[in-house]
């Protein structure tokens, strides 16, 4: 049986795609039970961009990826600090003993296996260029941490104990592009115990659900020099620039900084996990509301009277008068788990949070969210005006990762009821007569 982590250890992964990474803290979570969102596609998160922004940097200092941030606000960088927290005991190792072995191998596959894997690995992605004497010596180093995982794997199932820990999930993901890539039949048939370990594990339901079919090596990919190539202008590009304005140096000058240049280029990989050189530079997004009509109703003044002006004097008048019944639609949500609710300031954060990760819904979106009630004892509901007929959120798949925790309910904007909801809930005012527990604060979305 799964043991549930504690009920607020759900959030948001922010990751690239197929990040091996971020798959420890996938699996970890499919076992754990843990709510846990990806982001990993614009444009709630774009690779080079999206966490290099001050937002991002405030939360994650290194900018580095994968970076969780929970519904409570929580925030964790480090994909190994990120797994553990999405682990449950049984993953992390019941006893002292056991979570002391669980931490040995994951610190052996940062240590042992992630180094020469990438050296031997890298060149074949064509992210690092080719070096003869490293590729041959990451080939005899992965050889040791084979053979020292097969001794210890012969009267095992698994690293640690008798079922699946942080310890497989770990080793399993740092192995994943050495099985993948370079590992054929003929490397890998000495370490028989290492390839059924491997195998049982991949096949497991849990890491299936985040790894899909991993097909085995067939035969050793080699070094892709076409690949190196076209990839490298793009990481090039500035020391061009530099030599705009030196044009009278001394060919012989000119000779030792192409010289050096050459030498450097690998250097690009240092600062980056693994495969994040080889992400090709993201298409920009459409606009999700683009197939849609032009509105009369500009929600930006109403916003801006909302923001500036007396609510039901002025601001709510002004939205009825306006309101595009056509191009507009209005609809009421609540939060489906309101017994994960515990302390009120943590379910106020889980309304920002998911506030923060529709950033560009804004334009075309308004909201007033309510938490309702008192510590351990509250509920969360809303009222949302969106462009368009339908829900927003599907539109866009980075939209998604917040909206399927709320019931959604579409208004009749001619309705006494929704007259009556919109008013309370714009003015944070009223009797709330559906919910049944006294107004504790709001947040707006705007």
């Amino acid at each position: 049986t799964l043991q549930r982590v504690s009920r607020f250890h759900c959030g948001t992964l922010y990751t690239y795609p197929e990040n091996w990474r971020a798959f420890k803290a996938q699996i970890a979570a499919q076992y754990s039970g843990a709510r846990l969102k990806v982001a990993s596609s614009p444009p709630a998160f774009t690779f080079g961009q999206t966490n290099r922004t001050p937002g991002f940097i405030s939360n994650f200092p290194l900018g580095k990826v994968p970076a969780f941030q929970g519904d409570d606000g929580f925030c964790l960088f480090e994909s190994n600090a990120i797994a553990h927290y999405l682990s449950n005991d049984a993953l992390r190792g019941a006893t002292p003993q056991a979570a002391s072995q669980v931490l040995q191998w994951v610190s052996f596959a940062d240590s042992e296996i992630i180094p020469p894997a990438s050296a031997w690995v890298f060149p074949t992605l064509g992210i690092m260029q080719f070096n003869k004497q490293a590729t041959e010596q990451a080939k005899e180093d992965v050889k040791r941490v084979l053979t020292v995982l097969n001794q210890h794997l012969n009267t095992r199932t698994f690293l640690v104990g008798e079922r699946v820990s942080l310890a497989d999930i770990s080793v399993v993901c740092s192995m994943l592009w050495l099985y993948k890539q370079v590992l054929e039949p003929s490397f890998r048939q000495p370490y028989t115990n290492v390839n059924r370990w491997f195998v049982t594990c991949v096949n497991q339901p849990q890491f299936k659900a985040v790894l899909g079919e991993v097909k085995l090596c067939e035969k050793m990919a080699q070094f892709d020099a076409k690949k190196f190539a076209e990839m490298q202008p793009k990481k090039e590009a500035p020391p061009k620039k530099e030599k705009a304005g030196k044009e009278s140096a001394k060919p012989q000058e000119k000779k030792e900084k192409e010289k050096k240049k050459e030498e450097k280029k690998p250097a690009p990989e240092e600062d980056m996990d693994d495969c994040d050189a080889a992400l090709a530079a993201e298409p920009k997004s459409k606009d999700p509301f683009a197939h849609l009509p032009k509105s009369p109703f500009v929600m930006d003044e109403f916003k801006r009277k909302y923001s500036n002006e007396d609510t039901l004097k002025v601001a709510l008048p002004h939205f009825w008068e306006h309101f595009d019944r056509e191009g507009y639609s209005i609809w009421f949500s609540q939060y489906k788990f309101p017994e994960e609710l515990t302390l009120t300031f943590k379910s106020c954060n889980l309304i920002t949070g998911m506030f923060q990760r529709l950033d560009k819904l804004r334009k075309n979106a308004f909201a007033s969210v309510i938490l309702f009630g008192t510590n351990n004892d509250s509920v969360i509901s809303g009222i949302w005006v969106f462009r368009g007929q339908e829900l927003a959120f599907p539109l866009s798949p980075d939209w998604q990762i917040d909206y399927e925790s709320y019931d959604w309910r579409k208004l009749d904007p001619d309705s006494e009821e929704c007259k009556t909801m919109v008013k309370e809930y714009f003015a944070w005012e009223g009797d709330f007569k559906h919910v049944g527990k006294a107004f504790n604060q709001g947040k707006i979305f705007k």
